[in-house]
């Protein structure tokens, strides 16, 4: 029994959670239904830029990577229960979530736009005080608990907004008409635009940046439980290497056709 304790102790000593010292593994939280970003088949197997994230820094940490698929609202959460060791979901760094967890460096980064019909009043608009002007009273799509909904509660207050659990559900109804516009990064309305149902669409002209407003975060993070310091540490400092060496910037051409990562700050 004391020889246990000590093993754990040394687990512990290098930065380890308790499952990770059991299994030697670290469980990632991940939304799986936000492609590019995160996608998860039947068999639960997780692909995209996420994965890939996730697959190099275990690999940095020399421990297993486990993908728990869970909905994006209940990302923290679920975090915060111990359901798994981090998230990397795409997910913004901002205020309001630093007050539930923390959160890594910084190691990526994507504008910002809104969708529209072809051919309507909205594809038209080519600045951004027009464009938040035209969004008064009209339906827009956009997924819950994002940053992106943050941003259109403070900067659209009379929009309509309509809130979604996954990204399909928000592209369902607005091929469908049921919204008039949808709000996310430039990646997720690319893969719409991509499919069939997206053929009379096309991305308004008004790229908006993450570090333009603070309810769109500070770049995309991994995010750690505020009492698992040690591991932030260790993130960290992967992560920094993973930026420099250029393997986070491949896997992001590779899925997004560019370079979105961020260099440590």
């Amino acid at each position: 029994m004391k020889l246990k304790s000590l093993l754990l102790t040394t687990f512990f000593a290098a930065g380890l959670t308790a499952a990770q010292a059991a299994e030697g593994e670290l469980s990632i939280g991940t939304e799986g239904a936000y492609p590019p970003w995160s996608m998860a088949d039947a068999a639960g197997n997780v692909t995209g830029f996420d994965a890939d994230v996730g697959n190099l820094l275990c690999a940095k940490l020399e421990l297993k990577c486990r993908f728990v698929v869970q909905a994006f609202d209940g990302l923290i959460p679920a975090l915060k229960a111990k359901r798994f060791d981090v998230i990397i979901s795409g997910m913004s760094i901002t205020e309001d979530r630093r007050k539930e967890i923390d959160f890594s460096i910084g190691y990526a980064e994507l504008a910002n736009m809104f969708v529209a019909p072809k051919g309507s009043d909205l594809a038209g608009i080519e600045d951004f005080d027009s464009l938040i002007k035209a969004l008064d009273g009209r339906k827009i799509g956009v997924q819950a608990g994002t940053t992106h909904a943050h941003y259109l509660e403070k900067n659209a207050p009379n929009a309509d907004l309509k809130t979604y659990d996954t990204l399909d559900q928000m592209q369902i109804d607005l091929a469908s008409g049921r919204v008039e516009t949808a709000f996310s990064d430039v990646s997720a309305l690319d893969d719409f635009l991509a499919k069939p149902e997206g053929k009379d669409f096309q991305l308004v002209d008004v790229k908006i940046a993450s570090s333009s407003d603070p309810t769109l975060g500070e770049g995309i993070g991994v995010g750690i439980a505020k009492e698992n310091t040690d591991l932030k540490t260790r993130v960290d400092k992967a992560l920094c290497e993973l930026v420099a060496d250029g393997s986070i910037g491949k896997a992001s051409e590779t899925w997004f056709k560019t370079d979105i990562s961020r260099p440590c700050q």
